[in-house]
Protein backbone atom coordinates (compact mmCIF):
# COMPACT_ATOMS: atom_id res chain seq x y z
CA UNK A 1 0.00 0.00 0.00
CA UNK A 2 2.92 2.36 0.68
CA UNK A 3 4.13 1.94 -2.92
CA UNK A 4 0.71 2.95 -4.26
CA UNK A 5 0.68 6.01 -1.97
CA UNK A 6 4.17 6.95 -3.16
CA UNK A 7 3.18 6.65 -6.83
CA UNK A 8 -0.01 8.66 -6.27
CA UNK A 9 1.85 11.35 -4.34
CA UNK A 10 4.54 11.68 -7.01
CA UNK A 11 1.91 11.98 -9.75
CA UNK A 12 0.00 14.46 -7.60
CA UNK A 13 3.06 16.67 -7.10
CA UNK A 14 3.81 16.66 -10.82
CA UNK A 15 0.24 17.32 -11.95
CA UNK A 16 -1.00 19.83 -9.40
CA UNK A 17 0.39 19.54 -5.88
CA UNK A 18 3.43 21.74 -6.39
CA UNK A 19 1.46 24.70 -7.76
CA UNK A 20 -1.29 24.44 -5.16
CA UNK A 21 1.29 24.21 -2.37
CA UNK A 22 2.89 27.40 -3.70
CA UNK A 23 -0.49 29.14 -3.34
CA UNK A 24 -0.72 28.07 0.29
CA UNK A 25 2.89 29.13 0.90
CA UNK A 26 2.15 32.56 -0.56
CA UNK A 27 -0.88 32.88 1.73
CA UNK A 28 1.30 31.85 4.70
CA UNK A 29 3.96 34.40 3.77
CA UNK A 30 1.39 37.18 3.60
CA UNK A 31 -0.05 36.10 6.94
CA UNK A 32 3.39 36.07 8.58
CA UNK A 33 4.20 39.53 7.24
CA UNK A 34 1.00 40.96 8.72
CA UNK A 35 2.00 39.68 12.22
CA UNK A 36 -1.57 39.62 13.61
CA UNK A 37 -2.47 36.83 11.20
CA UNK A 38 0.36 34.46 12.20
CA UNK A 39 -2.11 31.74 13.35
CA UNK A 40 -3.55 31.78 9.82
CA UNK A 41 -0.03 31.47 8.42
CA UNK A 42 0.59 28.38 10.56
CA UNK A 43 -2.66 26.82 9.32
CA UNK A 44 -1.70 27.68 5.75
CA UNK A 45 1.71 26.01 6.16
CA UNK A 46 0.02 22.90 7.55
CA UNK A 47 -2.25 22.82 4.51
CA UNK A 48 0.65 23.45 2.12
CA UNK A 49 2.30 20.28 3.38
CA UNK A 50 -0.94 18.35 3.05
CA UNK A 51 -1.67 19.67 -0.44
CA UNK A 52 1.87 18.83 -1.52
CA UNK A 53 1.75 15.18 -0.31
CA UNK A 54 -1.86 14.18 0.50
CA UNK A 55 -2.10 10.44 -0.06
CA UNK A 56 -1.66 8.41 3.11
CA UNK A 57 -2.83 11.30 5.26
CA UNK A 58 -6.25 12.62 6.18
CA UNK A 59 -7.88 15.56 7.91
CA UNK A 60 -9.74 15.16 11.21
CA UNK A 61 -11.65 17.64 13.32
CA UNK A 62 -9.67 19.05 16.22
CA UNK A 63 -11.60 18.35 19.43
CA UNK A 64 -10.32 21.53 21.09
CA UNK A 65 -11.64 23.78 18.31
CA UNK A 66 -14.27 26.24 19.42
CA UNK A 67 -15.63 29.69 18.74
CA UNK A 68 -12.16 31.03 17.97
CA UNK A 69 -11.82 28.61 15.06
CA UNK A 70 -15.24 29.61 13.77
CA UNK A 71 -14.39 33.31 13.83
CA UNK A 72 -10.96 32.62 12.34
CA UNK A 73 -12.51 30.57 9.54
CA UNK A 74 -14.82 33.45 8.64
CA UNK A 75 -11.86 35.83 8.47
CA UNK A 76 -9.81 33.26 6.50
CA UNK A 77 -12.70 32.76 4.04
CA UNK A 78 -12.94 36.49 3.34
CA UNK A 79 -9.22 37.16 2.84
CA UNK A 80 -7.63 33.94 1.54
CA UNK A 81 -9.93 30.94 1.44
CA UNK A 82 -11.99 31.81 -1.59
CA UNK A 83 -9.03 32.32 -3.94
CA UNK A 84 -7.37 29.09 -2.77
CA UNK A 85 -10.68 27.30 -3.35
CA UNK A 86 -10.84 28.80 -6.84
CA UNK A 87 -7.34 27.47 -7.46
CA UNK A 88 -8.54 23.98 -6.54
CA UNK A 89 -11.60 24.29 -8.77
CA UNK A 90 -9.65 25.54 -11.79
CA UNK A 91 -6.98 22.87 -11.28
CA UNK A 92 -9.72 20.23 -11.08
CA UNK A 93 -11.20 21.42 -14.35
CA UNK A 94 -7.80 21.23 -16.05
CA UNK A 95 -7.14 17.75 -14.61
CA UNK A 96 -10.57 16.45 -15.61
CA UNK A 97 -9.70 16.92 -19.28
CA UNK A 98 -7.46 13.85 -19.20
CA UNK A 99 -8.34 10.33 -18.14
CA UNK A 100 -5.37 10.00 -15.79
CA UNK A 101 -6.27 13.33 -14.22
CA UNK A 102 -9.86 12.42 -13.28
CA UNK A 103 -9.04 10.87 -9.87
CA UNK A 104 -6.77 13.80 -9.10
CA UNK A 105 -9.49 16.25 -10.13
CA UNK A 106 -11.85 14.58 -7.69
CA UNK A 107 -9.21 14.66 -4.93
CA UNK A 108 -8.66 18.36 -5.65
CA UNK A 109 -12.38 19.06 -5.30
CA UNK A 110 -12.36 17.31 -1.92
CA UNK A 111 -9.81 19.89 -0.75
CA UNK A 112 -12.10 22.86 -1.48
CA UNK A 113 -13.95 22.79 1.90
CA UNK A 114 -10.64 22.53 3.73
CA UNK A 115 -9.21 25.48 1.78
CA UNK A 116 -12.26 27.55 2.70
CA UNK A 117 -12.32 26.65 6.42
CA UNK A 118 -8.91 25.32 7.58
CA UNK A 119 -9.00 26.15 11.27
CA UNK A 120 -10.24 23.48 13.66
CA UNK A 121 -8.72 20.60 11.69
CA UNK A 122 -5.58 18.50 12.04
CA UNK A 123 -3.71 16.62 9.32
CA UNK A 124 -2.86 13.12 10.53
CA UNK A 125 -1.62 9.88 9.07
CA UNK A 126 -4.40 7.71 7.68
CA UNK A 127 -3.09 4.89 9.90
CA UNK A 128 -3.84 6.97 13.03
CA UNK A 129 -7.52 7.23 12.11
CA UNK A 130 -7.99 3.47 11.85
Amino acid sequence: MKIVQLILNVLWVVLCGFWMALGYLLAALICFILIVTIPFGIASLRLAGYVLWPFGRTVVDKPSAGAGSLIGNVIWFIFAGWWLALGHVFTSIALAVTIIGLPFAWANLKLVPLSLFPLGHDVVSADEVR
